[in-house]
């Protein structure tokens, strides 16, 4: 996965962390004595990947300390051209599996256990595809069931008219009748329990995909009893924050509070911070708030001024022209922009801008 406001420096370590939290999966199912892992789809952004890219993915999976489960999803469905079906994948071996079709998977080692995926076909399937596994699966025996699905859920879904949607009523029922015991699903990045079972989660992202997710980061422990008890906990997973901040600057002191927030953030090589601004400040603090910004963003893995949600006028005032020594043309040019800018005109205000950091850079 690939982020286009992350520098190429910070975009190698975002890469990286996306490999490095495999493992980190791996020590937490050692840690809690966890007996496999499910992968509910989107294993892969897509299934054009540089091999570099794969390879290190699998060296990474097949270096677990337990079996894990993987579904195909939207992203990486097995179609004809799946990475699933790529040479370097069908010799992987080991305990990693692909979950193909609708029949049952054991563990490895664990009796009693099966899990049933429902993986994707295309990227645009035609119908419930966890619905349909839901039907076929034959009667409820003594074993524990897992189900591992990718879509959205209709009662969460904004659009119910997508055919793939999952029929929550469906699942709740399977899982009523004890035809199946735990339902994995995959889709939403952020950790989502869904209905009132305590049997159906979106585990989410082990490692933070975008700014409007809640709860990235994280993987979901799942304990079932053979008496009917389930219990979840979430674990943290992956260690980067994408962060969407709005902030209020009407002067100095509310650029000294936007400083002191940047300054106290943690972990800053691993967050990526957007910001919009509102308010109105002059000259000098718009050049202050700038300086800023660009002192601080080698800091972070991004740091960028959102544009769509910033309305923050620049009001040059006479402290403004009292800080300036302009003379002559410059000084005409001062008064024509400062007369325009009043009236709003935004192209004099950026001239205006640029005119005074020029003009303080040339001060001795």
């Amino acid at each position: 996965m690939t982020r286009a406001f992350l520098s190429k420096e910070a975009m190698s370590r975002f890469s990286q962390a996306r490999i490095d939290v495999v493992g980190r999966l791996g020590a937490l199912a050692r840690e809690h004595e966890a007996q496999f892992i499910v992968v509910a789809g989107d294993v892969f952004e897509s299934n054009q990947l540089s091999r570099v890219t794969l390879t290190r993915a699998l060296d990474a999976l097949s270096s677990l300390p337990v079996p894990i489960y993987l579904l195909p999803g939207n992203h990486d469905p097995l179609d004809g051209s799946s990475i699933f079906n790529t040479r370097e994948f069908r010799d992987i071996g080991g305990s990693v599996f692909v979950l193909r079709d609708t029949s049952a998977a054991a563990v490895p080692g664990l009796d009693g256990v099966e899990i049933y995926g429902a993986p994707w076909p295309t990227r645009h399937p035609s119908g419930d595809l966890c619905g349909d596994l839901l039907e076929s699966l034959p009667s409820g025996g003594a074993a524990l069931r897992v189900v591992v699905a990718h879509g959205q859920v209709d009662a969460l879904s904004p659009d119910q008219s997508r055919p793939e949607i999952i029929e929550l009523a469906k699942v709740e029922a399977a899982l009523d009748s004890g035809q199946v015991h735990y339902v994995a699903l995959g889709d939403r990045h952020s950790l989502t329990p869904v209905g009132d079972t305590g049997r159906i989660w979106y585990s989410g992202a082990p490692l933070v995909t975008a700014f409007d997710e809640v709860e990235p980061n994280k993987a979901l422990l799942v304990e079932i009893e053979s008496g009917g008890g389930c219990s979840t906990r979430a674990l943290d997973v992956g260690q980067w924050e994408f962060i969407a901040e709005h902030f209020v600057v009407n002067g100095a002191d509310d650029i000294d509070r936007f400083r002191a927030w940047l300054d106290g953030l943690p972990n800053k090589q691993r967050t990526a911070i957007k910001v919009g601004f509102e308010g109105s400040v002059n000259l000098a603090e718009d050049a202050m708030l700038a300086e800023l910004m660009e002192s601080r963003a080698d800091l972070f893995a991004s740091l960028r001024q959102r544009e769509r949600t910033s309305d923050l006028v620049t009001v040059p005032d006479r402290l403004d022209q009292n800080s300036l020594d302009l003379a002559g043309y410059a000084k005409s040019a001062w008064d024509e922009l400062v007369a325009k800018a009043q009236q709003g005109d935004e192209v004099a205000q950026d001239a205006l801008k640029l005119l005074y950091r020029l003009s303080q850079r040339a001060a001795p």
